[in-house]
């Protein structure tokens, strides 16, 4: 028995609720009979709540207007889910627009839901166990209602139990919107989902991976630490989003949808907590520069490391300002034209979070123009290039804000600079000229370099840290990885080293025209890196590299060439060796009036380019290698991308923002993958002492060679010792089929009834498994091949040991699919032969006993356990007093065997016994003539030893049958959470054992045999979680 339920987890969460932070609380059965709204199953808004808020927070609107709002939030305008959730998302956030009739004549009003501005004018009530009923009945674990509005909904698994997960609990909250109580998501503000460990976070349309955790109460505490006790995930994310305050500016503010026009469809976005704490203290430091008289209009610098969602964080950011200060002009500034591109368009893509259209200028006329005439409000997009040796004024306006992207990137200080005699000025001072009183706020997604003072002096110091160290442990990104190749290509290390002092000496030019001057000087180098030999080499290992991984990766690939003439070579050689990958890789570059006529058919237009971006993007796509030179390295995010070669010097920000394109986070990406072909080590090294002092303690060595290799090693050595002089596997390289199919159960068989060494095992092929998927290319073949048999091995503990229904068929071909990639080895592997594998409904005697025959007795042991538990289980769910019996004789029979009382022919005898009585009770129904359920009352009746004398079974058969019906008539949902119903069963049912003289001695245990069955033929047929 577990030492906690899942209903103790659920009161947990309920008392900080209430006691520490002031939430009425109520139980579901409760409210449905105080609210007479409520009185109905389908019903999840509580209307007489929400009237009264209504009609306290609109103390001037008129009833007719209240009612109308009531009527239209009720019954939601749209066919679509979705549109019906973002119609309510809007009303909830910016209260509804209404018209009405009153007086004789039509009226409007604007009502809002909520009062953002006193949080003790709302209420806030916690209600647990609520059944609804709508496509199915079901009973979600607690419902937050404000105002009488069900706006999250939290699913609570039990961390004791090994299968209760928090996948589990996201699957589940899916299955209810999808397919079980649709109606209560309609209204839904965000979801919580909870194992008593982790407790993440997320929105109706974000898919697992998106769901995260919350790891600071407020923005004066530091966040929660990966080794932090257990239950501090969970009371941390109660105690950070439910705080009344922030709940209602969460809601209000950082709540959203946004349209994807590729997919045509919305998605509603969630902030998350360093992204919600950033934006409080960033609106803070405007405020106070928009007070300041003596002219400082700093407001400072976000340093959110690339990855973790700058363009949102900008996005809130600019909502929070619109919302709270006195309607400013917002100007948001970034250097490159497909950067401006990017952001506009995640702005344009949430006009209706914004409540107004961002505009683009589109040449520096354009922006005098959209600056000049205007007094108030705007958001504007420009590049700095518009604002280059521009001098006069645009608006002397101090409600000017002035948003800069990758603030440390050419936008350099005020003072002058003599270059040849001339006096040359940073874009600053031109931006400082051109807007004097506009506040600055900078965003970055790498640190500010520390020989940088430049960039602090335009824009103050840092408002907000998120560094690589917060960010892979709050899953908002994943490790990169970097391994060295650049000795496979035999390029001269002299060659190298010039290139390598080449591009340090552009690296601090003062703008990207000036470094695309001083490229053209490394045209000789092109030559050199272009050469036959060196392309031959290149893309011959790179295709060995790629090859040798991707049957263990579901994501993408990019290769970064020198150059665009490079990168043609590149993919003319890969084809060349490789035309089978036609389809799989493709180049994306920029065309220009010079090119030759063979380079625009390969490269195409912009169109093409778009589609191309859309393709890449597709996780399915047969689109599997992008080749780029400039392109896609920064602001293009690709989840599935895990391994870039790069070709191509690198350093400071720009190998940052290049490299982190691999570390966004996608289902079993262990992390991302640089390989080096170009010699970037020290250029990493030195970028990298940049970031935060924990960045360099854990990531300052990102060689896999020293990181994921030695894991690999280590691993596999903990494994060999595990069956060392025990079991001889030596010839699983090269041997048959067949005697690869006996290694697989030798190892199992061993393995499996030793429950601690067992543990080892599964911790350590997992690990080394994550290994592999990084350092495959320095692994040997023979240990790839020794990595999948411990797969297979591992493959079969865990199938055995799940709640899940067990089958044979599906570890054969999840086994055959693992070893045909890693043995290259054909068609199917019988670890259980085919007569082995019937479908488990067709279970009999025969069946059972080809299993116990097995040669591998702790594996037939291991297996008819499994089998019968998930018969005893399956089948007998309905009748507990069955079940009961069958799970006692289970449990005692393999607790005999773990106390070493019972051998291992023993307990697969009594096991055998137990699959014979199985089959025999299936069949008495039949025999008897009753249904399952009127069987389970038939057993239940009879549980007294003495009852079998006092009856014929003709009167037993009749007792079960009417027992049956009387629960069936007298069953209504949530009958068993309530007492008068409750005791109005009990009341029928001893009516009827009083009719048919059930002896009083037995009376009682029989009664409550017989409510117990009644509960849980009613938790089975209405199938709530």
């Amino acid at each position: 028995m577990s030492i906690l339920s899942e209903s103790d987890f659920e009161n947990f969460l309920i008392d900080i609720l209430v006691e520490e932070m002031g939430y009425e609380y109520k139980k579901g059965a409760d409210l449905r009979e105080e609210y007479s709204s409520m009185n109905d199953y389908h019903s999840v808004v509580i209307k007489e709540i929400f009237e009264y808020y209504l009609k306290k927070i609109n103390k001037t609107a008129d009833n007719e207007a209240i009612e109308e709002t009531i009527k239209k939030i009720i019954n939601l305008e749209s066919l679509d889910f979705i549109e019906k959730n973002r119609s309510f998302q809007n009303a909830l956030s910016s209260g509804i627009y209404i018209s009405y009739f009153a007086e004789g004549k039509e009226k409007n009003a604007y009502i809002n839901l909520i009062d953002y501005k006193n949080e003790n004018n709302n209420n806030f009530l916690v209600v647990n166990q609520l059944t609804i009923e709508d496509k199915t009945v079901k009973r979600p674990d607690i419902i937050i209602y404000i105002n009488g509005l069900p706006l999250v909904v939290m699913e609570l698994k039990n961390a004791l139990n090994e299968d209760a997960t928090i996948e589990n609990a996201y699957k589940q909250i899916r299955n209810y919107i999808k397919n079980d109580i649709p109606s209560l998501f309609e209204y839904n503000a965000f979801l919580v989902i909870s194992d008593m460990v982790n407790a993440k976070v997320g929105t109706i349309t974000s898919d697992e991976s998106r769901f995260m955790s919350w790891k600071k109460e407020d923005e004066e505490k530091d966040a929660i630490k990966e080794n932090a006790i257990l239950e501090l995930q969970y009371k941390t994310l109660i105690k950070g989003m439910f705080e009344k305050r922030n709940f209602l500016n969460i809601i209000h503010y950082f709540l959203f949808f946004t349209y994807d026009p590729q997919k045509k469809n919305y998605n509603k976005i969630l902030t998350s907590y360093h992204q919600y704490f950033a934006s409080v203290k960033a609106i803070e430091k405007i405020k106070k520069a928009e007070e300041n008289s003596s002219g400082n209009r700093k407001a400072g610098i976000i340093w959110h490391t690339t990855g973790a969602g700058k363009s949102y964080t900008m996005l809130m950011i600019s909502k929070l300002i619109t919302q709270t200060l006195n309607n400013p002009t917002i100007v948001i500034i970034t250097d490159r034209n497909n950067l401006d591109d990017q952001l506009f368009n995640s702005f344009s893509n949430a006009t209706e979070y914004l409540s107004q259209k961002p505009v683009q200028a589109s040449s520096r006329e354009h922006l005098k123009k959209l600056l000049k005439d205007r007094e108030a409000g705007g958001i504007i997009f420009t590049t700095l290039q518009k604002f280059e040796e521009y001098d006069d004024i645009l608006s002397k306006r101090k409600n000017i804000v002035l948003m800069v992207d990758e603030a440390h990137r050419s936008h350099y200080g005020d003072k002058a600079v003599i270059k040849k005699g001339e006096i040359i000025y940073g874009v600053s001072k031109h931006i400082k000229d051109a807007l004097p009183n506009a506040i600055k706020i900078g965003f970055t997604g790498t640190p500010i370099e520390k020989s940088d003072r430049s960039t602090i002096e335009v824009f103050g110091n840092y408002i907000d840290i998120y560094d690589i160290t917060q960010s892979v442990e709050d899953g908002v990104t994943v490790p990169i990885y970097y391994e060295g190749r650049v000795n496979n290509l035999k390029l001269d290390e002299e060659i190298l080293k010039k290139i390598d002092e080449k591009y340090e000496s552009i690296k601090d030019k003062t703008s990207e025209y000036d470094i695309e001057k001083s490229k053209k000087e490394l045209s000789k180098m092109d030559a050199i890196l272009g050469s036959e030999d060196a392309i031959d080499s290149l893309c011959r290992d790179i295709i060995k590299h790629y090859e040798n991984r991707e049957h263990i990766l579901l994501g993408k690939a990019m290769i970064v060439a020198y150059s665009r003439p490079i990168g043609i070579k590149i993919y003319k050689k890969i084809l060349s060796i490789k035309p089978q990958w036609k389809d799989k890789i493709k180049p994306v570059m920029t065309v220009t009036n010079d090119d030759p006529e063979e380079w625009r058919q390969i490269l195409g237009t912009p169109d093409k380019r778009k589609e191309l971006a859309f393709e890449f993007k597709k996780s399915d796509s047969e689109f599997k290698i992008a080749l780029v030179v400039d392109m896609w390295l920064t602001g293009f995010d690709i989840p599935s991308l895990n391994t870039m070669y790069i070709y191509k010097p690198l350093s400071g920000h720009n190998l940052m923002q290049t490299i982190s394109r691999v570390n966004r986070v996608y289902k079993d990406k262990e992390g991302g993958l640089i390989v080096d072909y170009i010699g970037l080590a020290s250029s990493l090294k030195e970028a990298l002492s940049n970031y935060t002092k924990r960045d360099n303690e854990r990531y300052g060595n990102l060689d896999i060679a020293k990181s994921a290799f030695p894991k690999f090693k280590e691993s596999l050595e903990i494994i060999r010792e595990i069956f060392y002089n025990k079991i001889n596997y030596s010839n699983f390289f090269d041997c048959s089929p067949k005697e690869r199919e006996n290694i697989i159960k030798n190892l199992a068989d061993y393995i499996i009834s030793k429950e601690e060494e067992k543990k080892i095992f599964i911790d350590k092929t997992t690990e080394l498994k994550k290994a592999e998927t990084l350092c495959r290319s320095m692994i040997e073949e023979k240990e790839i091949v020794e990595s999948a048999l411990y797969e297979a091995v591992k493959i079969i503990l865990v199938k055995t040991s799940s709640q899940a229904k067990l089958s044979l068929h599906e570890i054969n071909k999840i086994i055959s699919e693992m070893l045909k990639n890693s043995v290259k080895s054909e068609g199917i592997i019988n670890i259980f032969n085919e007569k082995e594998i019937k479908e488990i409904s067709l279970f009999d005697s025969e069946y059972l006993k080809s299993i116990a025959s097995m040669k591998h007795k702790n594996l037939a042991l291991e297996l008819l356990h499994k089998l019968l538990d998930d018969k005893i289980k399956g089948h007998l769910r309905v009748n507990i007093v069955q079940s009961e019996l069958f799970s006692k004789r289970m449990n005692d029979i393999m607790n005999g065997y773990k106390n070493r009382m019972l051998t291992n022919a023993e307990v697969i005898e009594e096991l055998l016994k137990i699959g014979e009585d199985l089959i025999r009770l299936e069949k008495e129904s039949d025999i008897l003539g009753l249904s399952a359920e009127e069987k389970a009352f038939y057993d239940a009746i009879l549980k007294p030893p003495s009852i079998k004398k006092f009856y014929t079974d003709e009167i037993l058969k009749q007792i079960a049958i009417e027992l049956t019906d009387i629960v069936q008539r007298s069953k209504t949902i949530d009958w068993e959470r309530k007492e008068s119903a409750r005791a109005k069963m009990r009341l029928a049912v001893k009516r009827l054992l009083k009719k048919y003289k059930y002896p009083p001695e037995d009376e009682e245990e029989a009664l409550d045999i017989v409510i117990r069955q009644a509960e849980n033929t009613s938790s089975v047929n209405l199938i709530y979680a």
